[in-house]
């Protein structure tokens, strides 16, 4: 069973993504920094944020309307502040903890929390994965390559640089968008939603897939069609370097 089908048995399911999205406390991240007489401000009504601080010095991280207010609150103790304006609003999903990832993750990269990352992927600068995407062992990302919730790349794949794999959160009954194994899709193609791009297939760079592609087969334009099966020149072509995935 290749990676893909395998990942089949444990997808995540539409309806807990939106479930997830409408039940979370939706937040506004923030980061304070404060100087000031700071032992004389009451700490226990920071709970709620992440606090490191000495007697007159303090990075305060929470919410941003909790955080102003509480600099508001104890503006008689704090001499200076700055309070950063936050990189999101109202967001739902956190970005993913990196560190939990046996991949190479170049800077840049937008990961959001409950992704799938296989070992020594590659994902490159400027990526944007979305919730609930898996990405198998040695595939790549490229720089700015798109994947949309719930995307599934199998195993030992190339994504090129500027690619969009559509996610499909709604309609909640829509099949996520597929590639499997050892599939090779260049620079600028997008994939549209539910699509199934089999196994050691390639598409061209710049197409447009509206429909499943056979395995093996190479397919390029808008709308993709097929125009030959992968042979000898194309898999030299597309050959995956290994190197590039070594940690």
């Amino acid at each position: 069973m290749d990676n893909v089908k395998q990942a089949e048995h444990r997808e995540m399911d539409t309806n807990a993504v939106i479930r997830l999205i409408k039940e979370s406390v939706k937040k506004t991240a923030a980061r304070a920094y404060i100087s000031g007489e700071l032992n004389r401000i009451d700490w226990t009504e920071a709970s709620d944020f992440t606090v490191v601080r000495g007697a007159d010095f303090a990075t305060v991280s929470g919410d941003y309307a909790s955080l102003a207010a509480f600099i508001e609150r104890n503006a008689p103790h704090i001499t200076s502040h700055e309070l950063e304006k936050p990189s999101a609003r109202n967001s739902a999903v956190p970005t993913a903890d990196l560190t939990r990832y046996d991949a190479r993750i170049e800077p840049g990269a937008v990961i959001r929390d409950m992704v799938s990352i296989g070992k020594n992927a590659v994902i490159m600068m400027g990526a944007v994965i979305n919730i609930g995407a898996e990405i198998g062992e040695g595939t790549m990302i490229d720089m700015n390559a798109v994947l949309g919730g719930r995307a599934r790349i199998g195993a030992r794949c190339h994504i090129g640089a500027g690619a969009v794999v559509a996610g499909v959160i709604e309609p909640a009954s829509a099949r996520p968008t597929v590639v499997e194994d050892e599939a090779f899709v260049g620079a600028n193609a997008v994939l549209l939603e539910g699509v199934r791009v089999g196994s050691k297939a390639v598409v061209a760079a710049g197409a447009v897939v509206t429909g499943d592609v056979p395995p093996g087969a190479v397919v390029a334009g808008s709308p993709a069609k097929v125009i030959k099966m992968a042979d000898g020149k194309t898999n030299e072509k597309t050959a995956l370097v290994d190197d590039l995935r070594q940690m």
